[in-house]
């Protein structure tokens, strides 16, 4: 059992632990200590912004009625057991990639639970550019965006290292 988390891409689960804590102590530290729809501003182009997010990314769905919630935890579950599967699976020689889903899973997990728990997920991180606001996202959301920019940046360097090992493949399977 200790080999899998060892010799697996199942070694980086504390990241996504160390996201979801993250995540979850910044929200009730808002919660704790805001008001909802309660604005600071830290600097010229960002505020704290208490809000409460029905939807998905950009509030997409917010409105539809209540169905979301589960639609959204269920695409989220499904998501993390595919990555943990995946993790599982992942040989010890990869690094980038299983860094990368450790963040997206850590970020998902924290959704989930605020969709669970509070039935909407929190968000307070509120960037802007005179009257244009970023909408509001919270750590989870944050740690999603790292591990999907650790995936592109992986499949720019990587990519074409796995094209050319499929082909090399294919060309010495043709050759027989």
């Amino acid at each position: 059992m200790l080999n899998l988390f060892r010799d697996t891409g199942l070694r980086f689960l504390w990241i996504s632990a160390v996201a979801f804590m993250l995540d979850q102590w910044s929200k009730y530290a808002v919660i704790d200590s805001m008001s909802l729809y309660q604005s600071i501003q830290i600097l010229p182009f960002f505020n704290l912004t208490y809000v409460h997010n029905y939807g998905a990314a950009f509030s997409f769905l917010d409105s539809a009625g209540g169905w979301q919630r589960w639609f959204f935890t269920a695409i989220a579950v499904v998501v993390s057991v595919v990555i943990l599967w995946w993790l599982k699976q992942s040989p010890r020689s990869q690094k980038m990639l299983p860094v990368a889903f450790a963040f997206i899973l850590g970020g998902a997990l924290g959704n989930v639970y605020d969709r669970l728990v509070h039935g909407y997920v929190i968000d307070f991180l509120d960037f802007y550019v005179n009257n244009y606001h970023w909408p509001a996202f919270n750590i989870a959301d944050s740690a999603i965006f790292i591990g999907a920019a650790l995936l592109i940046i992986d499949m720019v360097k990587n990519g074409d290292k796995s094209n050319n090992a499929n082909k090399s493949v294919q060309n010495s399977e043709t050759l027989k």
